[in-house]
């Protein structure tokens, strides 16, 4: 095969040509290193937090009870109604006292008759007492005297509790209130006949109202009487205190919950039966790591701080937990002490930092937030 002029030319100058381009290749500087960024920073601290229990429970009456009749009898007056209001010793309801009325005035009419024979009775045995004395009296005869005067002493202590069984009916024929609350539900109408025993209303105690909370077993130990709880509820924006006042001698078997109970002032917008979230306040001075809000960095989730390393930036993943205004708290993946960047967007791990002067960084505030979200 024979080759032309034109083709044996290219073939001698391509080696030469790939020679070239290799030289102007090698012979290029290097792309210089990016200039360090500057940054402020600062260290995170340890910051006096308040630890708090998130529990939920669920509100309740502080006291409950049917309040039931003590008297057979028509009722005569029903005074209250369906959320009445009423203080402890209030009449609820009349029921007919004119039976009652007629039975205290027998038994005191009894009473002065067996008073009166028990002071004959006496009488009598003093005289045939000072007949003995002069021997004209007989013996038997003063045998009869003391058990007859005996007997109308016993008849006039009967008497006395029939009387006083008799007045005590009567009060009970007005149906009271046992303690201050509101009347949850009125069970009877004026006019109906109630037995001993007929329930005639229900009635609560709405204020304070009791809290009643189930703590996990792994938190229980930090949880005493005595240490103040805050509520909130569905709909309403106030926060409402109260006081732990009541713990469970055990945890129970069953799903490992302890039992609490706290006593919540009731204002007027609360209601028993009202679910509720509650925290307990189990230490109000609790040290906790913390960085400044503008030290976080939150991409897709993720949570991050930027530290300095060899002059480097170096990426840490955090977990958070409570917040100020001003300030996050760090649960886990930065301690005490170290530096971290502020307004650390744009920042990657191995970018050069340089730090900028420290009258320029910003102050982290030991003033203690109250307003923790």
């Amino acid at each position: 095969m024979k080759f032309g002029f034109n083709h044996l030319t290219l073939l001698a100058a391509l080696p030469l040509a790939l020679a070239s381009c290799g030289k102007s290749d090698t012979g290029k500087p290097a792309r210089p290193e990016a200039a360090p960024r500057a940054v402020r920073v600062t260290r995170a601290e340890l910051r006096p937090m308040e630890r708090a229990l998130r529990v939920v429970g669920t509100l309740l009456a502080h006291e409950e009870a049917t309040i039931a009749a003590q008297v057979a009898g028509q009722i005569e007056t029903n005074h209250v109604d369906l959320g009445d209001r009423v203080t402890a010793g209030q009449e609820l309801a009349l029921i007919d006292t004119t039976s009652y009325e007629a039975l205290v005035r027998q038994s005191a009419a009894m009473l002065t008759k067996a008073t009166a024979a028990a002071a004959s009775a006496a009488r009598t045995l003093k005289r045939i007492q000072d007949l003995q004395k002069d021997q004209i009296a007989s013996t038997s005869e003063l045998d009869q005297a003391v058990a007859e005067a005996g007997k109308t002493a016993a008849d006039v202590k009967a008497a006395e509790a029939t009387a006083a069984i008799a007045r005590l009916n009567l009060e009970r024929s007005r149906v009271r209130a046992p303690f201050a609350g509101a009347v949850a539900q009125r069970l009877v109408n004026a006019g109906d006949y109630v037995a001993i025993g007929t329930p005639i209303a229900r009635l609560v105690q709405t204020d304070p109202l009791r809290l009643r909370l189930e703590v996990p077993e792994r938190e229980s130990v930090a949880v005493r009487a005595g240490q103040s709880v805050r509520v909130t509820v569905e709909g309403d924006t106030n926060v409402y205190r109260g006081q732990l006042a009541r713990v469970a001698p055990a945890i129970r078997a069953a799903d490992r919950m302890l039992q609490v109970e706290a006593d919540v002032p009731n204002p007027g917008a609360l209601r028993a039966g009202l679910f509720a979230h509650a925290q307990i306040v189990v230490n109000e001075n609790e040290p906790a790591v913390s960085v400044p809000a503008n030290a976080l960095l939150v991409f897709a989730g993720i949570e991050k701080v930027v530290t300095i390393k060899d002059g480097k930036a170096l990426e840490k993943t955090v977990a958070t937990g409570r917040r100020g205004t001003d300030w996050v708290e760090i649960l886990s993946g930065l301690s005490a002490g170290e530096a971290v960047v502020l307004e650390p967007a744009g920042i990657r791990t191995g970018q050069p930092l340089t730090i900028k002067s420290a009258a320029e960084n910003l102050p982290v505030s030991k003033t203690r937030t109250e307003g923790v979200r």
